[in-house]
């Protein structure tokens, strides 16, 4: 196989929200040193992106909100295109290190799409709530949606798109919504429990795109064993059906039981079997093809660094054992820079992750969303949505 991508450069810290904004580009930097301080990163050349331009970025967005975005550091708050609100503050260079972020995903798309690589990562994309025309949830141009459209312009028209962050991926729902040539997968809290108040199982996409669009609502609560089992319900037999040319997946932390943002109770043992599970699904359905991004994850030291080198270790067939210690270099760096903070020793929470397959006739709490789920979708593939087997 070829080698895989790691796209990655400093300056993509540059996209920093300020402040005590939970965004902050911290959790890049301590998970590209604890990578290499195991190294995970050695021998790898890391990619280095450039800003995407305004044609790739209107792939997606409205020019109108592009310029507004550009001018916001002189011109100020602009709700009207989500900027200048608590959650998407104007930054100076907001325009650049937006457009930066886009970039470096559409690089790791392109390595793929070239015949460079089969997989790609890149940990600093993910931004899957911008809208065309608006700044959301810490999103300010969406580089999942970008990267998808310019796949479908350069020999991909079969995509499937799994979201494992916490919050439903609405952006990149809405970007594919009618387009039957992408299959969006989210597996995220309850919307009634959680924004953005959407991702509902009955949400299946319109249209000619009907049944394209697939969303698991879990319990807040829900552990790595239902997660898992939601998971295996539904994801590896819509794979299957719609049979994808590449896997591009959105791989925020912050389901963690940790992440002060949100109620999930996933481990990074949970994660790790996350990014295990797409890897095989990856091989299984599309030719190896796997775009991985990051997303959310606002625990910055006891979790998106280590979910995070498990990520770029899953990727690049160097899976790091759950037992491995904490290098003490990096251990005494954060220490210095955070000496209140509860280090973790291991590259593990110490969790199991087995689980029981969906179809065993017990009641767990996630089978109300499996349920719902596969009788909202599996009929529009010729699946028996009751029917464990399908």
């Amino acid at each position: 196989m070829r080698a895989p991508a790691v796209v990655w450069d400093s300056s993509l810290l540059g996209y920093d929200l300020g402040g005590e904004h939970p965004f902050n580009p911290v959790r890049l930097e301590l998970t590209i040193r604890l990578a290499t301080e195991l190294g995970v990163l050695d021998g790898v050349e890391l990619l280095v992106p450039g800003p995407a331009g305004d044609d790739e970025l209107r792939r997606v967005h409205l020019g109108e909100y592009i310029e507004a975005v550009r001018q916001a550091p002189m011109t100020g708050a602009d709700f009207a295109h989500g900027l200048g609100t608590e959650d998407n503050p104007v930054f100076t260079g907001m325009h650049e290190a937006s457009a930066l972020v886009v970039g470096s995903t559409l690089l790791a798309a392109r390595k793929i799409a070239d015949g460079e690589a089969t997989r790609a990562v890149n940990i600093a994309g993910g931004l899957h709530h911008a809208m065309p025309e608006r700044a959301s949830g810490f999103c300010v141009y969406n580089d999942c949606s970008v990267a998808i459209s310019w796949l479908l312009d350069h020999g991909f028209d079969r995509i499937a798109y799994v979201d494992t962050d916490v919050h439903h991926g609405d952006g990149v729902q809405a970007a594919f919504y009618d387009d039957p040539r992408v299959l969006t997968l989210s597996l995220h809290q309850h919307p009634f429990t959680l924004w953005p108040g959407t991702g509902y199982s009955a949400e299946i996409g319109k249209g000619g795109a009907e049944g394209t669009a697939v969303n698991l609502p879990l319990p807040p609560g829900t552990r790595d064993g239902g997660w898992l089992r939601a998971f295996e319900a539904v994801v590896p037999s819509m794979l299957e059906q719609f049979r994808p040319q590449i896997l591009v997946t959105q791989c925020g932390v912050d389901s963690h039981e940790e992440d002060p943002l949100a109620d999930l109770s996933l481990s990074v043992d949970g994660h790790r079997a996350i990014y295990r599970r797409l890897r095989e699904l990856s091989e299984a359905h599309a030719g190896g093809r796997w775009l991985a991004v990051g997303g959310g994850g606002y625990q910055l030291i006891r979790v998106v660094p280590r979910s995070w080198t498990h990520l770029l270790a899953t990727v690049l067939d160097r899976d790091v054992d759950p037992a491995t210690a904490l290098p003490p270099n990096w251990v005494a760096s954060v220490s210095r820079a955070a000496p209140n903070a509860e280090i973790p020793a291991r590259m593990s929470d110490d969790r199991d992750t087995a689980f029981v397959p969906w179809g065993d006739g017990a009641d767990e709490p996630v089978d109300i969303a499996i349920r719902d789920t596969r009788r909202a979708i599996f009929p529009l593939h010729g699946l028996d949505p009751d029917d464990p087997r399908d």
